[in-house]
């Protein structure tokens, strides 16, 4: 089907289906609810939005339900989650199409389920896939340049983000939480819509938080009792991350002391700063660190997690056809904060490879520090061998995606961790 639907894009006038994809859309989320009976009328749904932190915040957000003894469904660019059922996201999209949505719905109903946590994004809701889905609440993350080509602007981008919020407004459900980041200078737009619950976080919420390269430090004060919370997640934008799923399940009644429970042994984010390391028998210790980060905004925040560490990154090209504007930018980021920089192949479509890569070289001013390597396996077993002792690699762009998109929608099956293992595998002593 997806190659079909390549086809038709590539012959069809983009004019003339720009006329015909809404009504298509809007009409397959609606046939999508009546075929299923509209099942997010019989379970609790969250939605979770913004341009990153999704996929953390939906996982952070089902640990903590489930420990508190609920039965969770849980949908996101990494997995698809049914109580115990658990599927990796094959789809190279966030929210797939074609009644999916309401077809997963149904299934976490039926298995039971008293919760579903469901990243929605930008491009889902221009294409209507949120419609017909009553929630319950709606967790804002942040809001930074990203599908900006996609959208045709910043403002509409915004807007593709702001109509999930209305759809939570739209929603019979009572009552209906809107939980948002006041940091961020998008925050306080998502908090206008007409709900019942309005909960804004930021880091003034906090008594005390902190950082090291362990983890963060969260302490919160409730009902005149102090709780320390403490998560096995790096980086500033993880406390963000954290604070909204805290905030969101507060709210829905989950106490301090099962949210400490939960988040104190979470398991690792599938491909978001998720660490590897070398061998003890390894001629060296290299960390590896396999993260989606693929905005300016995001890779920069991910390099200063690790600001204090010799950092070799590894930079994929953004994807073909899409956000030009950022590839120069991302480059001149990670010469900023790294010791050196491998430029390598990523998702690209039906453009030059090379050429998207010498697009992101020319914001490079030390060329010294720049190697390009288009074979991505070579390029991380190259990082990997010139690390330091106790460096870190840090491979960026992909997280699980489980393909390198190439021509005509070809597909190269791939998975950025399972080289990182294998490659870290062979420094032996």
């Amino acid at each position: 089907m997806n190659t079909v639907l390549y086809w038709i894009k590539r012959f069809i006038p983009r004019s003339i289906l720009n006329r015909i994809r809404p009504p298509y859309h809007y009409a397959l989320a609606y046939l999508g609810n009546l075929l299923y009976r509209n099942p997010s009328k019989e379970i609790t749904v969250i939605a979770v939005t913004g341009t990153k932190g999704k996929s953390t915040v939906t996982e952070l957000i089902t640990t903590i339900l489930e420990t508190d003894g609920n039965k969770v469904a849980s949908l996101s660019t990494i997995q698809f989650k049914v109580g115990e059922k658990v599927e990796k996201n094959l789809f190279k999209m966030t929210m797939p199409g074609r009644f999916f949505v309401h077809q997963f719905l149904r299934e976490a109903v039926d298995a039971g389920c008293t919760h579903a946590v469901i990243e929605m994004t930008s491009e889902g809701a221009k294409q209507f896939r949120h419609k017909f889905v009553q929630m319950d609440a709606l967790v804002f993350t942040n809001l930074t340049p990203e599908h900006i080509e996609s959208h045709g602007s910043f403002e509409k981008y915004k807007a593709a983000k702001l109509e999930i919020a209305h759809q939570l407004e739209d929603s019979a459900k009572q009552p209906r939480y809107i939980v948002a980041n006041t940091d961020d200078e998008h925050g306080a737009d998502f908090l206008t819509v007409n709900v019942e619950e309005k909960l804004p976080y930021n880091l003034q919420s906090l008594k005390l938080h902190t950082l090291h390269k362990d983890g963060i430090g969260l302490i919160f004060q409730d009902a005149d009792e102090e709780v320390t919370i403490r998560v096995p997640l790096v980086g500033l934008f993880n406390v963000y991350n954290t604070l909204a799923a805290i905030t969101l399940t507060r709210a829905l009644g989950v106490g301090l002391r099962t949210i400490e429970k939960a988040l104190r042994s979470l398991p690792p984010v599938k491909g978001r700063v998720e660490h590897f390391v070398s061998d003890k028998d390894a001629s060296k210790r290299v960390t590896v660190v396999v993260d989606y980060a693929h905005t300016p905004d995001s890779l920069e925040k991910l390099y200063q997690a690790f600001k204090d560490q010799q950092k070799i990154a590894v930079l994929g090209n953004t994807g073909g056809g899409r956000d030009t504007w950022k590839r120069p930018e991302m480059a001149h980021i990670a010469e900023e904060y790294c010791d050196h920089i491998i430029l390598t192949n990523e998702d690209p479509y039906d453009e030059d490879p090379r050429k998207i890569v010498d697009e992101m070289a020319k914001g490079i001013e030390d060329q010294s520090k720049l190697d390009i390597i288009m074979d991505r396996r070579l390029a991380i077993r190259t990082a990997i061998e010139q690390s330091e002792e106790g460096g870190y690699v840090l491979v960026s762009g992909k997280g699980t995606d489980p393909f390198i998109m190439g021509p005509h929608n070809t597909r190269q099956p791939w998975s950025d961790t399972e080289v990182v293992q294998k490659e870290l595998a062979l420094l032996k002593k």
